[in-house]
Parts: C-alpha cells; structure tokens; sequence
C-alpha cells in the first residue's frame, strides 16, 4: 500500500512531521516505512524552504533502503538545466541564469535558495543533480499512476521509447531532446512535469506569489465536466481578470479519466485539502506558502476518497481529515 506525498519545496519539518503522523520511524537519515506501505514523492522536493538538503537526504535514503519511490517534478528537471551548458548558446545553460534577461534573473532567484544551502559547484552540489537524472518522469505502480502535474498516455510513451522511464537514467541526449523547443519530447516531458498551459493574449499574464510573470495559464484538463475556461483556469486569488473573454482552447481534451486513480501534484491549491474526482488527486496544497504538506494513504481502492488524505498543517502539528 503507498502514501503519496505531494511538493516539498524544502520544509523538511513539515516532511519529518507528516511522515511521524503516517506511523514511519526515524532510521538512520531517513524513516521507516510501516509494515505493508511504502511512501511515493510526487518530486518538488527543492527550491524555497529552509531545509532543502534534509529534505533531499531524508528522501534519497528513503529510496535507498527501499522505504520509498520518487519522481520528478519541474524544479528537478530545472535544476538540471541550470548547470547543463547550452549547445546552441555558449557561456549560457539549457536553464538559463547567466545573462541580465528577465528569464536568467526569475531563474536566478527560483534558484537560489537551493544554491544557497548546497554550495553552488560543490561536490554535493553535483552529487545532487546527478541524483535528480535518476528520477524518472512517471511511475505506473499497477493500482495508481503518478505524474508530478498531469498524466498522459501519450506523452508516458513518448519519453519511454527515449529511454527515459523508471529505471533508466536522463542521458543528455534526452536531456537536450527535451529542452528543444517545439519538439515531440519537449511537449511530453512539459505535460507530465508542468502540465497543460494555455498561452495568454499580448499584455496579459499571471504573477505568482513571488511576483514572477508567467505569460501562460494552467489548466486542470482532467476536469471533464468543465465548459468554460474558468473552470479549468488555475488562476490565483485576484488575478481572475486575465483570463476574463477567453474561451477553451480548440479540441481542449476532456475525457474522462478510466483505468487506476492518478496521483499529481505542481498546481499550488489552496484551502482545506480535497480530491479532485475519484479517479484523481493533487497533493500539492502550498507546503512552501503556509500551507500544508498533503498525502494519501492509498489502500488498494478504484475510486479515491477524501477521508484518505492525511496532512500537516504546521511545522510539528498534524491533523488528518
């Protein structure tokens, strides 16, 4: 049976805390699984909080001893980039953060928590981003499947006839495919570790709680009930304006989910944590801005339910609901 956990983005106390309340054991730098479970991270496990690199290490010896599985998320896959030369660019990386534009600067700062508290170009520093290419982009576990923002069937084949599944590590072949704009591999590797965005008009974009623009809007595509925009539009609080008059994009993609429930993560909810259908769940309710640290003790079930999700509130403070 699995605990998936949603982002971490480094509050390693809200980690140690969750993690006591679902019944795991401290062992070594990690913790103990109990009897029968195993814990999945949905990946995000850095950028922001104060504790990366507990974070990091609680979670790799998790793995290693076989008490957990993870994926990635964007901000590994970004963390990559960040220290990968660009072919096409000398002196820049696949992730920009060298020049004084205003996508090198936004990385720079998305970033820098994480330098900070590693040691940028330190040993462990590359210890960790050769770690993250071992981090497949999807597991399909049989009862559940989990994606760090959305599922695609597609895109899982895309990136598995790469080479790039569970068990196999992210070569710079597929790296490069990946960051290669308009590419088959890139738009697979963007579904499944960001999801699906509509481009916004000419003067329109969204900002984020750390006042980044973003010129595209998420949206929930598994939401099949949806018909308008708002519906699916992951827009935060106050910000609803910039999708004001816009319409569902042409052929937007809402069929029902069939098969094993799936796992997500990446969207930033806010409020009192709740699935999303029975057939899916995103854990991902703002750890890293006061909110908390979501999971689901799946049991074996077809249809998902919200007395299965388990959170922590406050650092060291747990409830269940």
């Amino acid at each position: 049976m699995y605990d998936i956990i949603g982002d971490i983005h480094g509050e390693d106390r809200k980690l140690e805390g969750l993690l006591k309340h679902l019944g795991y054991v401290p062992a070594g730098r990690g913790y103990r699984a109990p009897l029968g479970r195993l814990a999945v991270f949905l990946g995000d496990l850095v950028d922001r909080g104060p504790g990366q690199a507990r974070v990091l290490e609680i979670v790799r010896a998790m793995v290693d001893e076989g008490q957990a599985l993870c994926i990635m998320g964007n901000h590994e896959f970004n963390a990559i980039g960040y220290v990968t030369e660009d072919p096409d660019s000398p002196g820049e990386f696949l992730r920009p953060n060298r020049g004084d534009s205003e996508k090198s600067r936004k990385n720079r700062k998305q970033h820098g928590a994480f330098i900070a508290q590693i040691g940028e170009g330190s040993v462990a520093h590359a210890a960790w981003v050769a770690w993250f290419r071992q981090l497949p982009p999807f597991m399909d576990l049989g009862g559940i499947r989990v994606a760090h923002a959305s599922w695609d069937d597609a895109a899982v084949r895309a990136l598995s006839d790469a080479g790039w599944r569970p068990g196999k590590r992210l070569d710079d072949a597929v790296l490069l495919a990946t960051h290669r704009k308009g590419s088959a591999l890139e738009q697979a590797r963007k579904r499944l570790t960001s999801g699906v965005e509509l481009a916004l008009p000419d003067g329109r974009y969204i900002e984020d709680k750390e006042g980044h623009r973003h010129y595209e809007v998420r949206l929930a595509n598994w939401r099949d009930w949806a018909s308008a925009l708002h519906e699916v539009a992951l827009v935060p609080a106050g910000q609803e304006a910039q999708i004001l008059g816009l319409a569902l994009p042409e052929g937007f993609d809402r069929t029902p989910i069939s098969g094993a429930p799936i796992f997500i993560g990446h969207h930033w909810f806010k409020g009192p944590p709740r699935i999303e259908s029975g057939k899916l769940a995103c854990l991902d309710w703002s750890a890293a801005a006061g909110g908390p640290l979501v999971a689901y003790r799946w049991d074996g079930e077809d249809l998902l339910s919200n007395d299965k999700l388990a959170w922590e509130a406050q650092a060291g403070l747990a409830r269940k609901g």
